[in-house]
């Protein structure tokens, strides 16, 4: 397991054919924690994350862990893509799904082991979809899905976390089970990073929030950044209606 570190994240720059997407985003926040990425639609919020990851090409900018550049540790991470960006079509039944989680260790021409499919089997149990090992992914449920990709995250055996919208369309009970998965992920020590859009849920979900809008509004614990002066500057929003977004004033 890591040791406890910080991610920082400094200079990045984002923009597409031209346009600037991500400006001078700096920020530094320590790992073991459960981090929420906030901001209104449009911020650049799944962007950030990517960049971050080395998914998407920057403009520049650097992003180390505990001083090391984030390729370095590249198969200590685990990245849970927005639902909308998977071709649930494609012909592959849950424990497949989950079983590729076990691929990034096992190295070229090597194939699971026994082992490797019994750890599959026990991650899908984390999630409570092991019922579900032998269906289809696309005959799931949105919430199911979802639980199936945090199954596969959970199969790599990562130390660093980073979730795209994992609550967007999925039903209550599903949340339930994620969100208590990460908070069990964080009490391991383990890292883990959250796009999200509801606000009402903040308080109850962060221990760290980092709150763009192109730009970085705040970064820190929950109850430095998740306040009405800071919120007002991200959502453009006036003081009298950030009630309504979960924001006390």
């Amino acid at each position: 397991m890591m040791n406890k570190n910080n991610l920082t994240v400094s200079h990045l720059h984002v923009s597409y054919h031209g346009n600037e997407v991500l400006r001078d985003i700096n920020f530094t926040i320590e790992t073991g924690k459960l981090i929420g990425i906030i901001g209104p639609n449009g911020a650049g919020k799944s962007t950030m994350m990517k960049a971050m990851l080395g998914l998407i090409p920057k403009d520049s900018g650097g992003i180390e862990i505990g001083g090391r550049p984030i390729q370095e540790i590249r198969k200590k991470i685990a990245y849970v893509p927005q639902r909308s960006n998977i071709d649930w079509d494609f012909p592959i039944v849950v424990k497949d799904t989950v079983l590729l989680g076990t691929y990034p260790k096992l190295g070229l021409f090597r194939r699971p082991t026994k082992k490797d499919k019994e750890w599959a089997i026990e991650c899908l149990a984390k999630v409570g979809m092991e019922n579900f090992a032998n269906s289809q992914i696309g005959e799931l449920s949105g919430g199911q899905q979802q639980r199936v990709f945090l199954a596969r995250s959970l199969a790599q055996r990562a130390e660093l976390f980073f979730l795209d919208e994992p609550f967007v369309g999925i039903d209550v009970s599903s949340e339930e089970v994620i969100i208590n998965i990460l908070k069990s992920l964080r009490d391991q020590g383990k890292t883990v990073f959250v796009v999200h859009h509801d606000l009402t849920k903040v308080e109850h979900y962060f221990d760290d929030l980092i709150l763009i809008n192109k730009e970085l509004i705040g970064a820190g614990p929950v109850d430095r950044v998740f306040r009405p002066e800071l919120m007002q500057a991200a959502y453009k929003t006036p003081l009298s209606m950030l009630g309504s977004l979960g924001v006390g004033v």
